[in-house]
């Protein structure tokens, strides 16, 4: 198989880079091996998700899409794989992770390391202003004029949060503080749990045109629990509506921030033709909250919230080189959006000439899929009398160990899909083998791999664990079972509420680098406006 696969040099990539022609460096490994050594552009896009995955993310067959592992094999089992779903132009990166540095290339940690970068760029460039931890509960204790922002996500920002903060994700921020904080000498203040989202999130107002005084809280919540602060849990305090006049006045600073940044306009003729993919990759992401998009947003566009695409663009457009059209019915939070994407080095659009009768679809995003394979299902009735009177059954479980912990079905062992035929050695031998994960999509695209390796029937669970779930099936918790490693996520230093102090000053001390790491690089194409 590998004979028949080109291999891709450092210089070639590097070249593209350079050239910002369009390139896909795909890191197949899993998540949490990616997080520890990897080059600035390569996207984490796992062998054991490549089915699911590969349409949504790569738009265009003909794109050129380069692979890599550090030495397990996983990059040529990828190539070929991409190549049967129809992608024309697979290479494997020649060495690797280890040929990468080999050859002179910088090697990153962590993820969604560009939007991380850049954010220390954008600091160190325009001195972002910023309070320490202990300057802002002096604030708090003294009730002193204050607005504070949690500029995350909603889910994150209740896990724990600053007191007083309310939740007001980093696109949303031009559109919604103005109503927070009206009185121009309010001070607001702007956290997320490190760094980035709470410097691009102030940048963002400053650049704005804010009246108010703006500033960043100091390392976020990692600052806040490392200062020996308390931190709320389980708050629920979110943006409110703006009234017309707001949303005029920000729509046109938005705006007037998206031109200095060099963002482009377009009109729905132009979609019709990009939206076919002849000749560009391009990417088409509605930046409103998940509800706006799910009452109406326009057709083939995929709902990423602004402030998470700045911050995990790779994560949904890995093609680097490629276009990206953003759409908003107000205008700014993709106007805000856009700007900042410009200077991380994408060509970025912002779609004009709509209005509510053009966001004809509802619901949430369903992502293009290749053909489902053809499978015999077993439903939960089923599975739970064979379990019940026979006990001769091996259930395994394809979803991520995080939603394994979170509950699975009574006895299921924990496997990568990418790793079957090594997992099977430490499940006993069954005369009957249910596939599951949490919907059993993924499920689908392993059966026949699964058969291959065995001379028992292979089922999948109908409705995967959900539908056991609704059925009224019971739960079990416990990684008691875990057939594979479970290295498909890497534990985040500011995520949660029990990380240790050192792990938290390291993420701290990491990020402080990385400009030095972008200079060395040499890739990254950013500028700030």
């Amino acid at each position: 198989m590998s004979a028949a696969i080109r291999r891709s040099t450092y210089a070639e990539v590097r070249a593209a880079l350079l050239a910002r022609r369009e390139i896909a460096l795909l890191d197949v490994r899993e998540e949490d091996p990616h997080a520890q050594a990897h080059p600035l552009f390569a996207a984490n896009f796992p062998l054991s998700r490549i089915a699911t995955n590969a349409y949504a993310k790569l738009p265009r067959r003909s794109v050129p899409i380069v692979v890599l592992d550090d030495g397990e094999g996983d990059a040529e089992r990828a190539a070929a794989k991409l190549s049967e779903l129809g992608y024309s132009d697979v290479a494997v990166l020649a060495g690797g992770v280890a040929g990468w540095a080999a050859a002179g290339g910088e090697l990153f940690r962590d993820v969604n390391v560009p939007s991380k970068a850049f954010g220390e760029l954008v600091e160190a460039t325009r001195h972002t202003p910023s309070f320490s931890a202990e300057e802002v509960q002096a604030l708090i204790d003294a009730n002193a004029d204050v607005v504070i922002v949690d500029a995350r996500r909603f889910d994150e920002y209740q896990t724990m949060s600053i007191p007083t903060a309310t939740s007001v994700p980093g696109a949303e921020l031009v559109l919604r503080v103005p109503a927070l904080a009206p009185a121009a000498n309010t001070q607001v203040i702007v956290n997320c749990a490190g760094r980035t989202r709470s410097i691009i999130g102030t940048q963002s107002l400053i650049n704005a045109g804010l009246p108010n005084p703006v500033a960043a809280l100091r390392n976020g919540t990692i600052g806040w629990t490392l200062a020996g602060q308390t931190l709320e849990r389980g708050q629920s305090r979110r943006f409110g509506e703006v009234d017309e006049d707001t949303r005029q006045s920000a729509g046109e600073a938005a705006r007037q921030v998206a031109e200095r940044a060099g963002v482009g306009r377009i009109g729905r003729d132009t979609l019709a033709s990009w939206q076919k993919q002849d000749g560009r990759s391009t990417y088409f992401f509605d930046v409103r909250p998940p509800e706006e998009y799910e009452a109406g947003h326009l057709p083939g566009f995929r709902n990423v919230p602004g402030g998470q695409l700045v911050q995990e663009t790779e994560m949904v457009a890995p093609v680097r080189g490629a276009r990206l059209v953003l759409a908003d019915d107000a205008g700014v939070r993709a106007d805000m959006s856009a700007s900042w994407l410009a200077q991380m080095g994408w060509e970025v659009y912002v779609l004009d000439d709509v209005g509510p009768a053009d966001f004809t679809e509802s619901g949430p995003w369903q992502p293009p899929l290749p053909a489902l394979p053809a499978v015999n299902f077993i439903s939960p009735a089923e599975l739970a009398r064979h379990q019940r009177e026979t006990g001769d059954i091996a259930v395994l479980d394809l979803t991520t160990s995080a939603n394994y912990l979170r509950g699975h079905v009574p006895g299921a062992w924990f496997v990568q899909p990418s790793r079957l035929a090594a997992a099977l050695d430490r499940i006993p031998p069954a005369s009957l083998y249910v596939l599951t994960c949490a919907t059993s999509q993924l499920a689908l695209f392993f059966a026949a791999e699964l058969e291959e390796l065995l001379a028992s029937p292979v089922r999948v669970l109908a409705g995967g664990t959900q539908g056991w779930r609704a059925a009224g099936q019971p739960l079990e918790t416990e990684p008691t079972r875990l057939a594979s490693p479970p290295i498909d996520r890497y534990r985040r230093p500011y995520e949660g509420t029990d990380n240790p102090r050192e792990a938290m000053q390291g993420y701290l001390d990491w990020e402080f680098g990385l400009v030095d790491q972008l200079a060395r690089d040499g890739t990254h194409g950013f500028f700030v406006i």
